[in-house]
């Protein structure tokens, strides 16, 4: 019995093997596209952050490099969204093509399938996001050890919980241009009300409790107080979230995040396991 179960894991564990290994391959065969992907969120950090920056050093708000800083993490989440959504798209690609009920036919489950997927395209998500990384130098970010991992770490949860969200999307929808808007209204709005910009303390009333409910805002902030608490910037605006005038660790900031991958893996797999 104990060989009959060891071997049904090992073949499920292949399975989600090769479904992820699938997205990694479309991301190195995608070259061209992925580097392309990465102009938007460096175009925004260099040049209209950097804009940004000298008018608020010029309004006495501090440095420049303390702005990019903050802006930064933002910039992180942006470089991680496209391959992150993409993996919603590939599965409504694939059910019109025909290739997800080929899947879906192999004699593993389907939650196995699509966890494979979820991880590959968090995978490449984190991926794009560290090459962004990478050039924080550029910024003023130290490169130390301890904050480069700890920023990897929390970026692969974010893109995990943006790759759940669109796979959550795609097996609620059939149509690729359906989709494709839809996933596009729910996305931007989780982006900028996530405090990319600025502070959710200088947000309107209305606006806070908007992105307090924003999942994305915790990711922003655990990434902004990380670097806070090691690079140590002289500006204001690294004040973190508040709930009721009571400032959330980190941890448990991060705990938000997990709670919301945890809700968007429950319905995926549910919606996932009766897809036809």
């Amino acid at each position: 019995m104990t060989a009959v179960v060891t071997a049904r894991c090992a073949a499920e564990l292949r399975a989600a093997r090769m479904v992820w290994l699938r997205e990694l391959l479309h991301f190195v065969r995608g070259g061209a596209a992925s580097l392309v992907s990465l102009l938007q969120p460096l175009l925004f950090l260099f040049v209209l952050g950097i804009g940004l920056a000298r008018m608020f050093a010029g309004a006495g708000g501090g440095h420049t490099s303390d702005y990019l800083m903050f802006l930064f993490p933002g910039v992180l989440v942006m470089a991680a969204q496209p391959p992150a959504i993409s993996v919603g798209a590939s599965i409504v690609w694939d059910r019109q093509s025909g290739f997800l009920r080929e899947m879906l036919v192999s004699p593993v489950r389907r939650g196995t399938l699509l966890t494979g997927k979820c991880l590959g395209g968090a995978t490449v998500a984190t991926c794009q996001g560290m090459i962004v990384l990478a050039c924080g130098g550029l910024v003023h970010l130290p490169y130390r050890l301890g904050l480069v991992a700890l920023l990897s770490a929390e970026l692969a949860l974010t893109g995990l919980a943006m790759t759940l969200l669109g796979a959550m999307v795609a097996v609620t929808i059939r149509r690729p241009r359906t989709f494709s808007t839809v996933l596009g209204v729910l996305m931007t709005p989780l982006v900028f009300l996530s405090g990319l910009m600025f502070p959710v303390s200088a947000m309107p009333g209305w606006m806070a409790w908007a992105a307090l409910a924003d999942p994305l805002t915790y990711a922003v902030d655990a990434m902004r107080q990380t670097i806070a608490a090691r690079a140590r910037p002289s500006s204001l605006l690294f004040q973190p979230v508040a709930w009721g005038g009571w400032h959330p660790p980190p941890l448990a900031e991060l705990g938000v995040v997990a709670a919301f991958i945890a809700i968007c893996l429950a319905v995926s797999a549910h919606r996932f396991s009766r897809l036809d």
